[in-house]
């Protein structure tokens, strides 16, 4: 019997993107398909949103909402069905998702509240013919659907919160709890107040039935007073109803035997034309013609969280083992210029690209020898798996889901022939450096390099095991 879910997330890869939660929106409902869940997906309703889906039917009048009127429409697109709010007021603004050029929208609480009660709307039945067992909201933006859904009457289907950084929580003034919409005694600790404010996702953390977050080793994590920030107590209390499900990456996006972003594809069974990417990816930041030389390439937010500060200070290292490196990314202004300032000093050496773009990573993950990412914390990562998808040797920090996901070429690795890449201890000078010195160690024997590289591409990194686990964990929610 197929089960449905609406999933309730802030952005979703093909239409939307800021960062990995777009890709895990986008990519877990067709996998489930094929674990009997049907999906039906919502988000607001920003001018890309909506460009996209020009012939999207207006399906429910949700009258007025924070200072205007909206309403409900209903779409297909890139292979999803489509809930969108269409709420001009609230979504029909140049910049980002979240932010424009003066910092964070000032109406972020009501514009994610309003995206919070259409989504509990439509669990209690609000649209003829469409009635979920189960809603799915992922991360702070949807942390009040759960709030709205139990202090809410009558019959409600089951919720489950997705947790994808736990550093972005959602707070807002406790003046606000009557505009919002939600009761005297929802502020309370056990219910949506926070340290004295409202708050998105502890909302979402208390009152869900399950909670998830995407690795198991995060899941571990942010129980700790170390990882926890401010939430640990909350996250130990729900015990066995919080688990981890690893993020996977659709194999059909990330595929080096038909991405036509490359210069030619390739395979595992074909490893030969990677050379043609390889040489692309040095011409593209006019790095010196060496093929001997290893690239290391990063396609990151460049911020303290992501270890950029420490890629700036071990540089001097990994020119000295005659490597390069190509960046591509935006973040905190002073890492920045200090990549800035390395390309400036080295050219030919060091490649910089400050910004996004979807098809340059596509080229890095193909062209790279090895893909450096450095985090303090890691939920889950995804652009490790593409690395290891793509032939790229993830060099990471052994933390939440990069420690899940990388086997590392330790003794006892390599012996067996289970390495899939390098880890280290932590983000720090010392650390990365030390694992740069064991990565030029390993390329320097070019045949386990090649045996590395061949483990990396076998490895699962679909959704397939992922949706199952989803699967099952819907089943059991809405048979609570």
């Amino acid at each position: 019997m197929t089960l449905s879910v609406l999933s309730v997330a802030s952005e979703l890869y093909p239409l939307i993107k800021t960062g990995g939660l777009a890709d895990v929106a986008g990519a877990l409902p067709r996998a489930l398909a094929a674990e009997g869940v049907s999906v039906r997906s919502l988000l607001p309703g920003y001018p890309a949103v909506l460009r996209q889906v020009p012939g999207a039917e207006a399906v429910l009048d949700l009258g007025w909402m924070f200072g205007g009127p909206a309403r409900l429409l209903a779409a297909e697109a890139a292979g999803l069905a489509l809930f969108v709010l269409d709420a001009p007021h609230l979504f029909a603004r140049e910049g980002g998702p979240y932010a424009g050029p003066e910092g964070d929208w000032p109406d972020n609480p009501q514009r994610f509240a309003a995206l919070a009660q259409v989504a509990a709307r439509l669990g209690r039945g609000a649209l003829e013919g469409f009635r979920p067992a189960v809603v799915h909201a992922h991360d702070w933006q949807a942390g009040l659907v759960p709030a709205y859904l139990h202090y809410g009457e009558g019959p409600r289907p089951g919720t489950l919160m997705t947790v994808h950084n736990l550093a972005f929580q959602g707070q807002c003034a406790p003046e606000l709890l009557g505009e919002l919409g939600l009761p005297p005694e929802s502020y309370s600790i056990h219910g949506v107040e926070y340290y004295g404010a409202i708050g998105f996702l502890k909302a979402g953390l208390h009152l869900a039935d399950r909670v998830t977050t995407v690795s198991p080793t995060y899941a571990a994590e942010i129980r700790t007073e170390a990882g926890g920030m401010g939430l640990a107590g909350l996250l130990r209390d729900r015990g066995t109803s919080l688990s981890g499900i690893l993020n996977g990456i659709d194999m059909a996006v990330w595929n080096p035997a038909s991405d036509a972003a490359l210069e030619q594809p390739f395979s595992i069974d074909d490893m030969a034309p990677r050379e043609a990417s390889r040489a692309a990816l040095r011409r593209h930041f006019r790095l010196d013609d060496d093929p001997a030389a290893p690239v290391l390439g990063i396609i990151s937010r460049l911020s303290w969280q992501k270890g950029m500060d420490a890629v700036v200070e071990a540089l001097p290292a990994l020119l000295g083992h005659n490597m390069r490196l190509v960046v591509l990314g935006t973040g905190d202004r002073a890492i920045e210029a200090g990549l800035t300032r390395a390309a400036e000093a080295h050219p030919g050496r060091v490649g910089l690209h400050l910004g996004y773009d979807e098809a340059l990573a596509h080229r890095i993950q193909a062209g790279c020898d090895a893909l450096l990412v450095p985090s303090r914390f890691e939920p889950c990562g995804l652009t490790q798996l593409c690395a290891l998808r793509y032939g790229a040797l993830p060099v990471v920090a052994r933390v939440g889901g990069l420690a899940d996901t990388v086997i590392d070429a330790n003794e006892m690795a390599l012996a067996t022939g289970v390495a899939t890449g390098v880890q280290f201890a932590s983000a720090e000078r010392d650390f990365l450096e030390a694992a740069l010195n064991r990565l030029a160690l390993l390329w320097s024997d070019q045949a386990g390099w090649r045996s590395i590289q061949r483990n990396a591409m076998a490895c699962d990194v679909s959704w397939a095991r992922p949706a199952a686990q989803y699967a099952a964990l819907y089943r059991a929610i809405a048979s609570r």
